[in-house]
């Protein structure tokens, strides 16, 4: 898992991103007595994560973010973290927000997350060494992509008690929806997009839940994808599919957005230089907008925001 939110992909295996669903999680105080005095509120509170009920601190001033994914959650709650992965520090749109925080590379051994003393470390679900970490501070594993970015920022605003917080970003993400998502609709009409990255073997389409601006476009927006990739990315639930350059025109939507694929070092010249994509209508027309394959498969808070921006100035520019 840590692999694939790097962007190492192989062969067929799904391209790194990340996915939704509607399920919740939250945290409950943990059992505390005392002898002789008065109950006050326990430091520790138990947090429901992927790995079991975890006793973690109650407001965790230390915290090990080794997921990439999700450090922008904690970004847009102001928790900084005081050390997270490669990944994350690569993303230009943290530019600024994690200064001072450590790089603590892509697989960074248990003894330079010791050396940081946390009290607080996050990774995935299913990631080796997680026993060797839990010998340093409580973890919390995440089920990658099971939440939608809305279920997350509220749950880890629970795990860092800044729930008002995160209960604001969503209010006023849902009041900038409600903003621009009439004007998108007047200027895209009936025009279907599509998300494409070229890769090694042919190209990804990306749908509703794996990045890449699919959240904003698709759900948010309400906008469709052309009929095979609607099929074939969305409806089947698993957000993305892999095609040949051949199938191209039968996914390609009156609008596209694309970047080269970050998880290889194949040539997006070979689909881009091609007849096949020239002889678009979306190519022809200029509605094809460039993506970033360094901060664009982030679906966090801020990373959307930021998306969001560039999302809807293209939307809006399609005549």
């Amino acid at each position: 898992m840590l692999l694939a939110a790097c962007g190492q992909t192989t062969g067929n295996s799904a391209p790194s991103g990340a996915g939704e669903s509607s399920n919740t999680s939250g945290t409950a105080p943990a059992a505390s007595a005392s002898q002789g005095s008065e109950s006050t509120e326990s430091e520790t509170v138990i947090f429901q994560a992927g790995n079991g009920d975890i006793e973690v601190p109650r407001n965790p001033q230390r915290i090990v973010d080794l997921t990439n994914f999700y450090t922008g959650y904690f970004l847009a709650l102001g928790v900084k973290p005081i050390g997270v992965s490669a990944g994350a520090m690569e993303n230009p749109y943290f530019e600024g927000k994690l200064d001072g925080v450590e790089n603590v590379g892509i697989d960074p051994s248990p003894e330079k997350i010791l050396e940081l003393n946390p009290d607080l470390i996050i990774t995935f679900t299913g990631a080796e060494g997680i026993d060797q970490l839990e010998q340093i501070a409580p973890v919390v594993a995440i089920d990658y992509g099971k939440k939608n970015y809305k279920d997350q920022i509220i749950d880890f605003g629970k795990l860092t008690n800044k729930e008002q917080a995160a209960k604001d970003w969503v209010d006023q993400w849902e009041a900038r929806i409600n903003e621009l998502k009439p004007q998108v609709e007047a200027a895209v009409g009936s025009k279907t997009v599509s998300i494409l990255n070229p890769y090694a073997k042919g190209l990804y389409v990306f749908g509703h839940n794996y990045g890449r601006g699919g959240e904003i476009i698709y759900d948010e927006f309400g906008l469709k994808a052309p009929p095979e990739a609607q099929k074939e990315a969305i409806d089947s639930g698993a957000g993305w599919a892999s095609i040949s350059l051949e199938k191209l025109p039968e996914f390609a939507g009156d609008i596209i957005f694309t970047c080269p694929w970050a998880g290889d070092s194949s040539d997006p010249k070979i689909v881009y230089d091609s007849a096949v994509w020239k002889g678009l209508p979306a190519v022809k027309a200029g509605h094809v907008f460039q993506l970033n394959p360094n901060a664009d498969t982030y679906n966090d808070p801020v990373s959307l925001e930021a998306q969001m921006k560039f999302i809807s100035d293209s939307l809006l520019s399609v005549k």
